[in-house]
């Protein structure tokens, strides 16, 4: 077949790492988006032909998560009907972009668990380089001082959505401990260079949302690495608090509490319909204009309405029972943790679900795309288990 082909592997492989990497990397955004049409967009919709039995495959292995995802993009588009977005057809070319790139880690599975694997591991090296890149050009090159909220390159720009970003390629790499001491020291480094990016954004959503998923992987992993990993995000906290609390606690909730209780006004208005998809909106609190509710699940129920939320909410939670089905695979453990940080994270920011590729997808999408691979992992570990018993 035709996406078995190593060709046809090695683009689709090419395309996860550039998702991950040149949000940062890549020169624009505009590059970045071109980046992806031709790197994984178009290797998807190329091979997918050839793929309709993997894809009924996956609609057979995954009948809830697929279901409840496709409900949700027939739901967003017919909100268009009442929306007052003034470009309709581009909200429906993003649902169709999110629609392809999830088609693309069916196909991603084919070539095996531990090839994604190392995929995402050169794709976090490659966020740790950006990171440290952006150390060193605004702290040392610009002058800014040490106190000054880190703006990272590229897409990660933003304080907040660079460090979410930045977290989730942490946790990739944070539990893959390579067994060559050469490529251990490179991993020590690649994780300080993500964990100082982290901490020097300031973003206080990111960083609660890595330590509470730090202190909780050791009741999955069941391991002494993990649970080493716990003692020191907890010892850095401490350290944290005792050189910097005035910092930390100076911005408050940042508004947070007063947003929420606005948004529910504004879902009370609309409960059924919401404004529908892509109409801009703007929250009122505390005399001021938020352009958005910094929340992931109220920000889809103003646009999207009640249904359109629990339509997301059940996405998001057939995602976690596939990735617990797969808790026993390596790959499954650090989904585990990318989800409870991405859910984390949707508490905080991460308002923007169908837009265009950007920061607010590594919390959302690449969790649910990253879990569509898991049932062929499964199947892996169940031939493994087969051939070891009969010997």
């Amino acid at each position: 077949m035709l996406y078995e082909k190593s060709w046809a592997r090695a683009w689709l492989g090419l395309g996860l790492v550039w998702f991950v990497a040149a949000i940062a990397l890549a020169p624009s955004n505009k590059i970045y988006q071109q980046g992806l049409i031709l790197f994984l967009w178009l290797p998807t919709l190329v091979l997918a032909w050839s793929a309709r039995a993997v894809y009924m495959e996956a609609l057979r292995r995954q009948p809830a998560l697929w279901g409840a995802l496709l409900s949700l993009m027939v739901w967003s588009g017919l909100t268009l009907v009442w929306s007052t977005v003034v470009e309709p057809g581009r909200e429906v070319k993003r649902l169709v972009y999110i629609l392809v790139f999830l088609m693309a880690f069916p196909l991603l599975a084919q070539a095996g668990l531990v090839r994604i694997r190392h995929l995402l591991q050169i794709g976090g090296g490659l966020l740790a380089i950006a990171a440290l890149i952006s150390i060193v050009k605004f702290y040392f090159l610009q002058g800014n001082p040490l106190l000054g909220r880190l703006q990272g390159m590229g897409e990660i720009s933003h304080p907040i959505l660079g460090a979410y970003v930045v977290g989730a390629a942490l946790l990739l790499l944070l539990y893959q401990l390579p067994h060559q001491r050469p490529a251990q020291l490179v991993w020590v480094l690649a994780l300080a260079c993500l964990g100082a990016f982290v901490i020097l954004s300031q973003s206080r959503g990111a960083v609660v949302s890595l330590l509470v998923t730090l202190l909780l992987a050791p009741l999955w992993f069941r391991d002494r690495h993990s649970r080493m990993i716990a003692l020191v995000a907890v010892m850095v906290t401490c350290l944290a608090f005792y050189l910097a609390f005035d910092l930390i606690t100076s911005r408050g909730s940042s508004y947070r509490p007063e947003i929420f209780r606005a948004a529910l006004q504004m879902i009370g208005t609309h409960p059924w319909t919401g404004l529908g998809l892509g109409a801009e909106y703007d929250v009122k609190a505390v005399g001021k204009l938020f352009d958005h509710s910094h929340n992931m699940f109220t920000h889809v129920a103003v646009e999207l309405g009640l249904p359109g939320m629990l339509l997301w909410v059940a996405t998001w939670l057939f995602t976690l029972g596939e990735i617990v089905r797969a808790r026993r695979t390596v790959l499954g453990k650090i989904l585990l943790g990318l989800w409870l940080y991405s859910t984390m994270a949707m508490q905080f920011d991460a308002a923007s679900l169908t837009a265009t590729p950007r920061a607010e997808w590594f919390v959302s999408w690449l969790t649910v795309g990253l879990a569509m691979l898991l049932p062929w992992g499964r199947a892996e570990n169940d031939a493994c288990g087969k051939i070891s018993g009969s010997t």
